[in-house]
């Protein structure tokens, strides 16, 4: 995923912030070096647009991780 595909409709409809979400489909929440390397582009990307990211939610079949309620952010 790019930033620039992630914030183009956020951008188009003014959006003040925005929360990312996707799932794990093994039901593993744990975020991958991946996961954890583009919630950092995203997060500096939306500081640049003036429209932070508030958290990235990574859900699985018995729970989700929050990366704001890990403390990551």
């Amino acid at each position: 995923v790019h930033p620039r595909e992630v914030f183009a409709e956020p951008i188009t409809k003014r959006a003040a912030a925005i929360i990312v979400a996707h799932n794990h489909p093994s039901g593993n929440v744990d975020p991958s070096p991946e996961d954890r390397e583009i919630t950092n582009r995203l997060k500096a990307a939306g500081e640049t647009l003036g429209i932070p990211l508030l958290d990235h939610i990574i859900f699985g079949v018995k729970g989700y991780f929050s990366f704001v309620e890990q403390g990551i952010f």
